[in-house]
């Protein structure tokens, strides 16, 4: 089964050039029932990885463009009276899919963007009281530009917490790039990529994932680096306890895809820094720049003993 995701990683990075830890960190994100949260520049990938992906695995994508006038019933849906029902139906909106490409997340206002945190939490979404089950699987591929563009919002802590990982495509390197430039059109490649999975074969696998062992070693070292960010005063608050289970459940689904049944130091510190960095700000910025979490991150990996 595994295989497959190895195959899909391959056709991937034939439509994405010179981005194989990041389409890694993409497949690890969806195979451990996490989000995606994509920041970085226009122009460099992200919304054609969201449709390669989906159209890799063979799930149904929807693409919401996040802008400062989307109010949430346009992400929900919303009741219709209907006249020969004598009673108010409710219509799904785009977010019932198994892929959502939200994309320019930050263009919206919070409160735009307070209506995904029942559904990437609960999986369910509630309207006029009644509650309504989401498509499986439901995975939220976000977008993100630099806060430092013009008409952003930063997106709160309750909304950073709900993404397994937040990732930088940033540029190719020069040989990528002149395979971009000389290659066809990426647009065209989507129209013609095959589904390499079936719905129930990724529904299966994510449901393994929390039979990946994980010895009493291990958790120890994990506690420690929780610990660590919660003590060593670089940051505003540590990761919290749901940061912990992310960060587990991502490690297990990096050593599956390894070809490992079970979790060492290595994989922890593979998706530490995506599982970790967002959800921390670091004191000396008020705005929680990420970049500046992820260099200290990267020194406090290498200051807790394994």
């Amino acid at each position: 089964m595994f295989s497959k995701f190895h195959a899909a990683s391959r056709q991937l990075n034939e439509v994405i050039i010179g981005k194989p830890l990041q389409i890694r960190q993409a497949l690890v994100c969806l195979l451990a029932g996490g989000h995606l949260l994509i920041e970085d520049i226009p122009g460099v990938g992200k919304t054609t990885l969201a449709h390669a992906i989906a159209l890799t695995l063979g799930l149904k994508m929807q693409r919401i463009q996040f802008t400062s006038d989307l109010m949430p019933a346009d992400v929900i849906g919303i009741s219709i009276y209907e006249r020969d029902k004598n009673s108010f139906q409710f219509h799904p909106g785009p977010l019932f899919t198994q892929v959502l490409l939200a994309d320019e997340i930050n263009r919206a206002t919070p409160k735009s963007q307070s209506a995904l945190l029942e559904a990437m939490e609960e999986r369910q979404v509630t309207a006029d009281g009644k509650t309504y089950a989401l498509p499986q699987p439901f995975f939220v591929l976000a977008t993100q530009n630099p806060l430092h563009q013009i008409g952003t919002y930063p997106l709160p802590e309750s909304q950073l917490d709900r993404f397994l990982m937040c990732i930088s495509l940033g540029y190719p390197d020069a040989a990528a790039e002149r395979a971009l430039l000389m290659g066809n059109d990426r647009r065209t490649m989507l129209k013609t990529l095959p589904a390499l999975m079936q719905v129930q074969e990724l529904l299966t696998a994510q449901q393994a994932i929390v039979k990946v062992h994980c010895s009493a070693a291990l958790l120890d070292y994990l506690q420690n680096l929780l610990k660590e960010t919660r003590r060593n005063g670089l940051f505003v608050n540590g990761l919290s306890p749901r940061a912990g289970l992310a960060l587990l459940q991502a490690a297990r689904a990096w050593a599956v895809l390894e070809g490992r049944d079970h979790v060492i130091p290595e994989d922890i510190q593979a998706v530490f820094i995506p599982v970790a960095a967002h959800r921390l700000q670091p004191f000396s910025s008020t705005s929680g720049n990420t970049l500046s979490s992820q260099v200290m991150l990267t020194t406090l990996l290498k200051q807790v003993a394994l």
